[in-house]
Formats: structure tokens, C-alpha cells, sequence
């Protein structure tokens, strides 16, 4: 969701939860990455109940259902007003929200939902202050299934309001925010992803998973292009240890398909988010993808990185200029290996030479480029050449 407010903050860590706790409700759902399709990229605040209903036909009737991507995401701009018992009502665009997630259900889909801690969302809508019971115990009776939880208005309504000078005290306040609202969730009985959207702030990473969140937002919105989505992926780096099943580092939404990324563009962006275990929350045209984008998407050797039942997120191994090495450790021992072309092309004049000493692996490494599908062999100073913005991801099932 885009920001319509802004503050500096300063990155003042509090220690108020280990890391590793994490309550019962969080290993519950999302034992991998969620999958699925979000409204806004594509329909923005023009989403409406038939879109929905549209999204939840086609990710059935493109495969992209069978392929993981089990979620529908309504994101801002569905709320109308609150009456006076505090129920918020849908707007005209969402006639009922319950026929529309039996409907989604009745795909074989989850459903989710947008609101925020303070009194308007990012659209300008009636957010949760002081009704979080209410409206989680409504997203129940509902049917939904996730929940993001985007701040917004909370920073001038409460953050900047209380706090005006002191920032340590804002922070304490967002987290008192979110525990509610995670709080509210898990009384209802009812297993919904809850996904912080705070742009980061604070590192999430440290304190999210205490109080339910499933995954946290670790930096500022995405977009369709591609210094941006290498700006994110590169803030990810030192972030692996807070992820694991039931609790994920959010590099926000995947932009595949969107924008004037080019097909490498794409199939980086989508490597790398597998190297991430992150959320993989498509927000493409769908009746109107192209095969291509299909392809991508729907890739199911690269989903499976993602996917991966050990849940551990890769790292950046090392890089030489503008060439990258990441790393994922998976299940039964097997080994993800990413060679981002980050930059520019390197030509065979002055290749980049893969240093497998340096990913702890010795001697030639049978696998699979999971791109072309194609066995492939990784040596030791091999010269590879990929163009600029391309990635070679490769998994060993056995490496030395």
C-alpha cells in the first residue's frame, strides 16, 4: 500500500521480545512463505467485489492455483462507515463480504483483507483504532484469512500526536498497536495471517514475531521498476536469521508482469524473492497475462525454492562488482544458488568467474538451472556470462 503520510524515524531497536518466540497461532499458518494475488498494484483503490470474484476464476484457470498461489488479497478502499455500534460497514463496491469469501472458498481459495491501526487507512477509509475486537472478531465471521495491517494514519492520529519529541516512545507505542490487533486476531479462534505493514520501522524482525505477526514489512513499498526492486532485495542482506516457518521478512508484493520490467527483470525479481523466502503475493493483470509472465509465475521448480519445508532464507554469499552469489540452504541438504547480473553485461573478454570455495563447496557441483531446466554442471573459476539484470538459479541436491 503507498504511503500518503510520511516521518523520519530514526532505527532505535527495542528489545522488548526475543526473537525466537513465537506464539502457538503463528506456527499455525504460514509454515512457508503465503502465496497468492493482492488488488493493489494492478486495481489500486478501483477494486471492487467483482474483480475479486474475477481473480479467484483466473488464478484457477491459469494454474496458477495449483502452482501454491492459494490467497486473495482485498487491499484499501473496500470500508464504508462505522454505525453507531462501532460495525464497520463495506462500501458499494463490496456488497457482502461474506458471499464474497464463501465464494473464494468456494475455489479452494483464502481470502484477505486490509485495515491499519489508526482511524483512516492509507486510502483515506475507516481503519481499527479502538474498534481492533470488533473488527477482527467481524474478519472472522467473515471467513477471511489474512490480514494486512498497514499504519498510516496511526503515526500523525497516535505516534506524533503523543509523542511529538521523542521517537523511542512513537516506536513503543506502533508495537502497542500491533500486539492489540494481534491480540484481537488470536482470541477469535480463527487462523488469519497477520501481516505488519510498517515499512520496517524499527526492525520489525526483533519484536513481530511475539506478537503474532506472520510476516513484517522490511522496508518501504515496492515498485515496478528495477533499481527499486534491487534497492529492497539488497536491504534484506543480515536478515536471514529472523525468518523461519510461521514467521517471514516482507520485501513487500511481487511486481512480475507489471510496469516496463523487462523478461530478466522478471525472472530476477522472482529468483531472488524465492532466495528470500519471502511472500510471493503476485499483483498482475491476470486474465491479461502474458505467457511468459505465466511462465514465470507459475515455475514450479523455483516455487519449490520458495516453498521449501526447512524454511531458512538465503544469503548473499559474495560479490564481485556488479555480480552477485546468494545462497539457500533446503531440505534433505540440498543447496539454491543465485548469480545475479545486478549491473551492467560482462562480456567473455572479462566474464564473472563463480568461486565455489566461497559457498563452501568443492569440486564440480551437479545440478539443475531451474530456468531452462537443463542439468547443469558448476566448477570451480568457471567463467559465466549472463546478460545484465539476469539471474542463474541453480539447485544441487547433493552438493560437496
Amino acid at each position: 500500500m503507498r504511503v500518503f503520510a510520511s516521518l523520519t524515524l530514526a532505527a532505535l531497536a527495542l528489545a522488548f521480545f526475543p526473537a525466537t518466540r513465537t506464539p502457538a497461532q503463528a506456527q499455525e499458518i504460514a509454515q512457508t512463505p503465503p502465496m497468492g494475488w493482492n488488488s493493489w498494484n494492478f486495481f489500486a483503490e478501483k477494486v471492487t467485489d467483482k474483480d475479486i470474484r474475477a481473480a479467484a476464476d483466473n488464478l484457477v484457470a491459469t494454474g496458477m492455483k495449483d502452482a501454491g498461489y492459494i490467497y486473495v488479497n482485498i487491499d484499501d478502499t473496500w470500508e464504508a462507515e462505522r454505525d453507531a455500534t462501532g460495525i464497520l460497514h463495506t462500501n458499494s463496491k463490496f456488497p457482502d463480504m461474506k458471499a464474497l469469501a464463501d465464494y473464494v472458498h468456494s475455489k479452494g481459495l483464502k481470502i484477505g483483507i486490509y485495515s491499519g491501526p489508526g482511524t483512516k487507512t492509507c486510502g483515506g477509509f475507516a481503519a481499527s483504532l479502538g474498534h481492533e475486537e470488533q473488527d477482527a472478531k467481524m474478519y472472522a465471521d467473515w471467513g477471511i484469512d489474512y490480514l494486512k495491517y498497514d499504519l498510516c494514519s496511526f503515526i500523525p492520529d497516535v505516534m506524533e500526536k503523543q509523542e511529538p519529541h521523542d521517537k523511542a516512545a512513537q516506536m513503543r507505542l506502533m508495537i502497542a498497536a500491533y500486539t492489540k490487533m494481534g491480540k484481537a486476531l488470536k482470541a477469535t479462534g480463527r487462523p488469519i495471517v497477520f501481516s505488519l505493514c510498517q515499512y520496517g520501522w524499527d526492525a520489525p524482525w526483533e519484536w513481530a514475531p511475539a506478537l503474532g505477526g506472520n510476516s513484517w514489512r522490511t522496508t518501504g513499498d515496492i515498485s515496478a521498476d528495477w533499481d527499486r526492486i534491487y534497492a529492497i532485495l539488497s536491504q534484506q542482506d543480515g536478515l536471514a536469521k529472523y525468518a523461519g516457518p510461521g514467521h517471514w521478512n516482507d520485501p513487500d508484493m511481487l511486481e512480475v508482469g507489471n510496469g516496463k520490467l523487462t523478461l530478466r527483470e522478471n525472472r530476477s525479481h522472482f529468483s531472488m524473492w524465492a532466495i528470500l523466502a519471502a511472500p510471493l503475493l503476485a499483483g498482475n493483470d491476470l486474465p491479461n497475462m502474458k505467457p511468459e509472465i505465466k511462465a514465470i509465475l507459475t515455475n514450479r521448480d523455483v516455487i519449490a525454492i520458495n516453498q521449501d519445508s526447512l524454511g531458512k532464507q538465503g544469503t548473499r554469499a559474495y560479490s564481485d562488482g556488479e555480480v552477485e552469489v546468494w545462497t539457500r540452504q533446503l531440505s534433505g541438504g540440498a543447496l539454491a544458488v543465485a548469480v545475479l547480473a545486478a549491473g551492467d553485461n560482462r562480456f567473455s573478454t572479462h566474464p564473472f568467474h563463480l568461486d565455489l570455495a566461497r559457498l563452501g563447496l568443492h569440486g564440480p557441483q551437479e545440478g539443475k538451472d531451474l530456468w531452462t531446466g537443463k542439468a547443469i554442471t558448476l566448477t570451480d573459476q568457471m567463467p559465466i556470462e549472463i546478460a545484465s539484470h539476469d539471474t542463474l538459479l541453480v539447485r544441487i541436491e547433493a552438493p560437496k
